[in-house]
């Protein structure tokens, strides 16, 4: 099993495939999502932005393992996952918006907003040349959160569920935490140094 493993690793590392392609599928994939939402198929969407979240962790470890990476890949990879996680988002803010909901559309672009400011303080704590990825609420537990609220959206089929509202309130207030966290943590950093 081992050897088969590893040499469908070296025909994937030999193929054409970059890991910006990976990144620009998963892109693809969550305006999939973003688009399904706003379509009200809230499960497909789900399933779109799951799968997309994949790809956008996925081109980070195949850019590594394969040796393929470059400089402009890392910045593509760190722009498309915040347009990615944004997009879907918006279109999320979009349904509570028609449907009338001003509160739910307040809390998703404050959930927008402190999502990027989680990944803007890692980046520019790396930027310092010190630590900026502590948090309750780093990306991988984001796309959980969403991607609950998206399958067990009322509608979404996965049951007689409203969870979306619930999530996006959950992930704006652990977005929102994640960001003093980190700037707590950059802040003892730099005091200490």
């Amino acid at each position: 099993m081992g050897a088969r493993r590893e040499a469908a690793r070296s025909r994937l590392i030999e193929s054409r495939l970059t890991p910006n392609a990976i990144s620009l599928t998963g892109l693809a994939l969550n305006v999939l999502a973003a688009v399904l939402v706003y379509q009200d198929e809230y499960f497909l969407g789900g399933v779109a932005f799951i799968v997309g979240s994949i790809m956008d962790t996925l081109d980070g470890r195949y850019s590594r393992m394969s040796g393929k990476g470059t400089a402009f890949g890392a910045f593509l990879d760190s722009t498309l996952d915040r347009v990615s996680e944004g997009v879907v988002l918006a279109a999320v803010a979009a349904q509570f918006a028609e449907a009338g909901d001003d509160f739910a559309v307040a809390a998703t672009v404050i959930a927008v907003l402190a999502s990027v400011m989680v990944s803007y303080t890692r980046a520019r704590a790396e930027a310092l040349g010190v630590k900026g990825d502590v948090g309750i609420a780093p990306r991988a537990i984001r796309v959980i959160i969403l991607s609950i609220g998206l399958l067990f959206a009322k509608g979404a089929g996965l049951g007689d569920f409203e969870l979306l509202e619930p999530a996006v309130y959950v992930l704006a207030v652990l977005s929102i935490v994640t960001v003093f966290q980190r700037i707590f943590h950059v802040r003892a950093q730099l005091r200490d140094a």
